[in-house]
């Protein structure tokens, strides 16, 4: 980035280059080396490698300098990728940066807030009618890139599962579900990759389902990997079809 900005002055670190600078995780879609940058002047062509110029209007006030670098704000990083897409990049980066996150390896607070994105997609730009309606899909009870993934997929098949529903056991503990079809009875469970990461992890993980199947809620528990959401999601949308169907029988 720094590189970039030396042969080209006028450049503003902006897009998913700009998110990764600002912790906010995205489905790193497109070329993984290839850092986005805005130039303000309209002016600059490519012509780097593995750098993508977008010539948009970027007032300074829109700008912040971060280590040296000048970097687009929160609000706008996250406003040009809901103008720039795709959806589910979009959706991910938004939730990401409006809740608590676990960002390489550190808890991470919320860095800006619902009022400052919709303030920052009022400029008349290309793509920004498109992006307010898919900031109106944000849910920010989800927890990770992957739950946010499933979900925009069940809402693309129909499926309206409550995020992050409460439950609670027979002792009156209070649980948390990523998806809950609270009629059928049916949870659904997204695991993270690194989702037990020791052995008393992986007790206490057990012993939380088992827990919650003995909930008066659910009737049937269904637990998906990120794996399983990111590279065969519409299998994951069938089992939970299939399974509802089941249920309600």
């Amino acid at each position: 980035m720094r590189a970039a900005q030396l042969l080209k002055p006028g450049l503003v670190v902006s897009h998913r280059a700009a998110a990764r600078l600002w912790q906010i995780e995205t489905l790193a879609t497109g070329p993984p080396d290839c850092l986005e940058f805005t130039d303000p002047a309209l002016r600059a062509r490519q012509g780097l490698a593995d750098v993508r110029i977008h010539r948009i209007p970027l007032p300074e006030s829109d700008t912040v300098k971060w280590a040296g670098l000048r970097v687009t704000r929160v609000p706008r990083t996250l406003a040009d990728l809901l103008r720039s897409g795709p959806m589910d990049d979009a959706v991910v980066a938004v939730e990401s940066a409006l809740t608590y996150r676990r960002v390489d390896g550190r808890r991470r607070p919320p860095v800006t807030t619902p009022a400052a994105v919709s303030l920052a997609l009022q400029a008349p730009l290309l793509g920004s009618a498109r992006a307010r309606d898919w900031l109106r899909i944000v849910d920010l009870r989800t927890g990770s890139p992957a739950e946010t993934v499933a979900r925009l997929r069940m809402l693309d098949a129909g499926l309206l599962p409550e995020t992050q529903a409460e439950v609670r056991t027979p002792d009156g503990r209070r649980r948390y579900l990523d998806f809950l079809f609270r009629p059928e009875g049916l949870a659904v469970e997204v695991e993270g990759y690194a989702y037990h990461g020791t052995r008393d992890a992986h007790r206490r993980d057990i012993a939380r389902f088992n827990q919650i199947l003995q909930c008066p809620e659910v009737r049937s528990l269904l637990r998906f990997s990120a794996e399983d959401v990111f590279h065969r999601v519409e299998w994951v949308v069938g089992e939970v079809e299939r399974t509802l169907a089941a249920l309600r029988r």
